[in-house]
């Protein structure tokens, strides 16, 4: 820790004191597996911390070396870690196979890749930065398990062996066998480092006569096709083929399993980190490859403009008008980051933004809108008229003119309903509007929008637009 006291001290230079005292106590008293892919979300839930402050701690803590940053592609059904990535770069665009699940995924930045923080070693070495030396309940624990699933605290083994029938740590190179008793039961032989699994369907009538199985465990097969047993003895031959220690494990598909693995909570998601004002400062290009293209299943992105910005520099100057243009942007970022949003880009006197829910971008239009109000107010003028406009739906995050951006239709519909608007007016889509929150936080305020039918430029069906008054 001697090491990680002068970059604290620097930490509070960015980050909220209690939210680094937090991140300090962690680094020095919790247990190993605390500090092995730290959710943000929950260690912000647990120490009573904003959750916006405690992301974007983490984030300049990682940026000073506290913390590494870990990209991991997660099945979302079991909750597992198909992939762990040091950047975003590395996360693969194709289908991505979950062989405890037996099904094949296309990687979205929404809820199939989590970011997760993990101490640096030079800061405090823990077990998991040997991971294959990990006791095999830990290496599930830490390793395969992401973080939106909530493990117990307390009796964790006893959990686990509601379900584990056997496991054993084979060395690479190594064979061994596996002897037990079938119970009528749909059984799988579970393999976490290789991600291999083998389906036993027992039923039928008991046997006394010994069955036998043999699995090879490598980097390519699965063993997802399912084998048809019977009650009784089983002899499993098991061999490694892999470079690392392999932990094969047989498992009953009961009940305990299952709540196990349904016991979820939030966690950072690829998508919202994209769309955090922070990052995008921290991090910069470095973050997508130009090569890639991630798909987004939903993001809201916001518009907004300056009606009548030439005729303003007319009136009161150049200089002027770029001093009170450049308050207005001040203005702008600070509202988009507080409300979990990034500035994408601007563009003249136009700013892009994202946000990861409806809701959060329509409380910063109506911020934005009223601090012009203020600003326009306090100078005794009505030089800042802000037009907005809110859309949200599919994206793809890709690399553009060296910067981290968006591709898609629901980019050009955002920004063709920002031009539709007229000064001081939010424009928000159907799809924005629909959002359950976003329409309670509007019914909240008294606020009823008005809504009328539109066709845009390159759009073949009308669509719904909404005023929000």
């Amino acid at each position: 820790m001697s090491e990680a006291q002068p970059l604290f001290a620097i930490l509070l230079q960015s980050a909220p004191a209690n939210v680094v005292d937090a991140l300090e106590r962690l680094v020095r008293d919790a247990p190993d597996r605390k500090l092995s892919r730290v959710n943000a979300l929950a260690f912000a839930a647990s120490e009573g911390l904003d959750e916006e402050q405690t992301i974007s701690a983490f984030l300049h803590a990682s940026r000073l070396g506290l913390f590494d940053l870990s990209w991991n592609v997660l099945c979302p059904g079991c909750g597992g870690v198909l992939d762990a990535n040091t950047s975003l770069k590395t996360v693969q665009s194709d289908e991505y196979t979950c062989a405890l699940c037996a099904a094949g995924y296309e990687p979205t930045l929404d809820e199939m890749v989590e970011v997760t923080f993990t101490v640096n070693p030079r800061i405090r070495h823990i077990e998991a930065h040997n991971p294959h030396q990990l006791p095999p309940l830990e290496y599930f624990r830490q390793m395969y398990w992401g973080s939106g699933i909530e493990l117990p605290e307390e009796n964790f083994e006893a959990k686990v062996d509601e379900f584990v029938m056997e496991a054993l740590e084979l060395p690479p190179g190594e064979k061994a066998v596996i002897s037990l008793q079938l119970p009528e039961a749909f059984v799988i032989v579970f393999e976490p480092v290789t991600h291999a699994a083998q389906f036993l369907d027992v039923k039928g009538e008991p046997t006394k006569e010994r069955q036998n199985l043999s699995l090879v465990f490598d980097r390519s097969h699965r063993h997802s096709e399912t084998v048809n047993l019977r009650p009784g003895p089983l002899r499993i031959q098991v061999e490694n083929h892999a470079e690392v220690r392999t932990l094969p494990s047989v498992c009953l598909a009961n009940d305990a399993l299952h709540e196990l693995l349904g016991r979820r909570r939030p966690f950072l998601t690829a998508k919202r980190l994209l769309s955090n004002q922070t990052f995008r400062d921290l991090y910069h290009t470095d973050t997508i490859d130009v090569d890639q293209r991630l798909k987004i299943t939903s993001l809201t992105f916001l518009f907004t403009d300056l009606r009548g910005s030439t005729a303003l520099y007319e009136r009161v100057g150049d200089l002027a008008a770029f001093d009170l243009v450049r308050t207005h942007f001040r203005i702008l970022h600070e509202i988009v980051g507080t409300e979990a949003g990034a500035v994408v880009k601007t563009i003249g006197d136009a700013v892009m933004a994202t946000f990861p829910t409806p809701d959060r971008a329509v409380v910063a239009a109506m911020r934005m809108r009223e601090a012009m109000r203020e600003l326009n107010h306090e100078r005794g003028s009505e030089d800042l008229l802000l037009k907005i406009g809110i859309h949200e739906g599919p994206c793809i995050a890709v690399n553009l003119n060296e910067r981290q951006d968006y591709f898609g239709q629901t980019v050009n519909i955002a920004s063709r309903v920002q031009h539709l608007a007229t000064a001081r007016e939010i424009f928000a889509t159907g799809s924005v509007l629909g959002d359950p929150r976003a329409s309670d936080l509007l019914s909240q305020r008294g606020l009823t929008p008005m809504s009328h039918n539109v066709t845009l430029r390159g759009i073949s069906d009308e669509i719904s637009i909404f005023t929000i008054p």
